[in-house]
């Protein structure tokens, strides 16, 4: 979105009805907290699934993430942590817009000092595992939604949208 003020999310479902009707756009449901310096952060999707190992996430988050928001399919577990402060800061340095995490953080004191956007369904001070179980860039579902590489992504503190295209203004 360079350095144009990032779309609000209200105003992109009240301008967009019909395509909320046919399913292009999707909003998550209400679970997730919000972490991060960043409060509104929207891009293009990259996707990983993880159960309780971030292995995958932490080869993604060393790549270049040219604006990119990374959607992380933790199923939902509430047993361990996918990202910490050190992949947080990671994926800030190598210009990640976004992290939306269908699972839970830690270091949460840090990832806040980081300028960039989070999303979890919580804390939890438990390390993952690091066998490197999981898949890279294929369909997730996050809370009964599927998003898909290649999808938009649009969080602001009204929640988070996902879309088949970019949208404008």
């Amino acid at each position: 979105m360079g350095s144009s003020a990032p779309l609000a999310i209200a105003d992109i479902c009240d301008a967009n009805s019909h395509l909320l009707t046919n399913g292009e756009l999707r909003p998550l449901p209400p679970i997730f907290q919000i972490y991060g310096r960043k409060k509104a952060f929207s891009g293009p999707v990259v996707t990983v699934k993880c159960f309780e190992d971030n292995v995958l996430v932490r080869e993604l988050v060393a790549q270049k993430g040219h604006g990119r928001v990374m959607v992380i399919d933790g199923c939902g577990s509430l047993r361990s942590a996918i990202i910490g402060g050190v992949l947080a800061k990671r994926a800030e340095n190598n210009e990640w817009a976004g992290i939306v995490v269908y699972g839970c953080i830690r270091d949460v004191d840090d990832v806040n000092l980081c300028d960039i956007g989070v999303r979890a369904l919580g804390s939890y001070p438990v390390k993952p595992g690091k066998k490197g179980n999981g898949e890279k860039h294929v369909p997730v579902t996050i809370a009964g939604i599927r998003v898909c590489e290649g999808d938009w992504l649009y969080a602001d503190s009204d929640g988070i949208l996902v879309s088949t295209s970019e949208m404008t203004a």
